[in-house]
């Protein structure tokens, strides 16, 4: 009997959707380099316990696979790599600004250690993965790192300061992307409306977006992973309002919902200015929706502050909600702040996410009868314009876009049968 073939790289992935993609990238790299039995670790430094939780799975990955390389890489990694290379259980870091790059993976490659400055880092490329999620829906990296300093927040120091990727390089991807089969390309950085201030004539990412959009008509669909509130120019609000394409769901980067705990968060809002852009969004697009991220229990929050965040979910309309109980990170500002008891942060985020549960349930409701239009993916599953879930009754191919009837609504996500036509 032939020995068998070793595992080919896989990824185990923490944090946000940018690591998810990342981690993609990074395997397939590592697959066309020749690497076999080999694990990759994309970790997440947004928390302490976000970095603790890394290393448990790292020893766990030993455990279990006592002979695969485990290659560690990420914003935790980029932070403290000395930290991660002394673990008995990995055999290399990686840093956040090489990881992304085919040298990194080069099969000679075998110092232990290949973590440079990220803040030196002054470029970023757009990572292609060819036939991400099964042609379906492509995730491309416009932007990476940060510029502002929120007092909760250690990434800028794991990803570096903002830089973008040049319209002509996304145009090119987008194009690839299409021609492939993909129906929805998701444009996600780590601070995506920073874009472009470091490019050559200062395009913002309304600028980008409707040069992609005019330059690639055959995309069907342009989602946006998460945006800043203050940073919406006046090219992004003429394609929320007119281009058909730009699909009508953005995610919001709020965190709080009251003024004193926005200030010593060091954010760049207030709470009307979130008010102000859901309302106005609105007026432009009313079949809109938006998503947020939300912190409970912040140093200093008291009871009326939480409220005034609890409050935001009704005021801004919100359907789907990101909520983190605060959790300290060593060398942030705020971890240095007088703390509000853990309990109480448990607390507060159970709140919030039924605040969140119950208005994402009435929106699926209202949706029972209506036609909409859905991307389907696979298991049977899809999304419609405004990233409302749906699972179909009979089986569907994937990557197409179609016209559904709402049978129903599970309060998770909507059930549905096609129209009498496909698109």
């Amino acid at each position: 009997m032939p020995d068998p073939v070793p595992a080919g790289p896989t990824a185990v992935t923490f944090g946000c959707r940018l690591n998810a993609y990342e981690s993609e990238v990074m395997a397939d790299l590592a697959r066309r380099a020749g690497h076999t039995d080999t694990v990759i670790v994309n970790t997440c430094a947004v928390t302490k316990e976000a970095e603790r939780t890394a290393r448990r799975a790292i020893r766990r990955l030993r455990r279990d696979r006592p002979e695969a390389r485990i290659v560690v890489t990420g914003c935790a990694a980029q932070i403290d790599p000395d930290g991660f290379a002394a673990m008995d259980e990995v055999d290399r870091v990686v840093g956040n600004a090489e990881k992304m790059t085919p040298a990194a993976w080069a099969p000679d490659r075998t110092e232990r250690v290949a973590v440079d400055d990220i803040m030196a880092v002054r470029e970023t490329a757009a990572h292609l993965l060819p036939g991400f999620e099964q042609r379906t829906r492509a995730f491309l990296q416009v932007q990476n790192g940060c510029d502002h300093r929120c007092t909760f927040c250690i990434i800028p120091y794991g990803r570096g300061n903002s830089r973008s990727v040049p319209i002509g390089e996304i145009v090119r991807q987008v194009r690839g992307l299409v021609a492939a089969g993909t129906r929805e390309v998701v444009l996600t950085g780590v601070d995506l409306t920073a874009y472009g201030p470091d490019l050559p004539g200062r395009p913002t990412l309304g600028q980008m977006m409707r040069r992609l959009l005019a330059q690639v008509p055959e995309l069907p669909r342009l989602r946006l992973s998460s945006i800043d509130v203050v940073e919406i120019d006046a090219d992004l609000w003429r394609l929320i309002a007119e281009e058909e394409r730009l699909m009508p769901h953005l995610h919001l980067s709020l965190q709080a919902g009251d003024d004193l705990i926005l200030k010593r968060m060091k954010r760049r809002h207030l709470r009307a200015d979130a008010i102000a852009l859901t309302k106005r969004a609105r007026r432009l697009r009313p079949d809109i929706v938006f998503g947020a991220d939300l912190i409970a229990g912040f140093p200093t929050e008291t009871e009326a502050m939480f409220d005034n965040t609890l409050s935001i979910v009704d005021a801004c309309e919100l359907t789907y909600l990101h909520v983190f109980p605060y959790s300290e990170r060593p060398g942030t500002p705020a971890a240095r702040m007088p703390a509000v008891d853990p309990g109480v942060r448990k607390e507060r985020a159970v709140r919030l996410r039924a605040a969140g549960d119950r208005r994402r349930q009435a929106y699926l409701a209202d949706r029972v009868g209506r036609t909409e239009e859905v991307l389907t993916e696979r298991g049977n599953t899809g999304h419609t314009r405004t990233f409302a879930p749906v699972r179909f009754i009979d089986p569907v191919p994937a990557g197409v876009l179609r016209q559904v009837v709402i049978d129903a609504s599970t309060g998770d996500s909507l059930i549905a049968r096609p129209a009498a036509a496909a698109a």
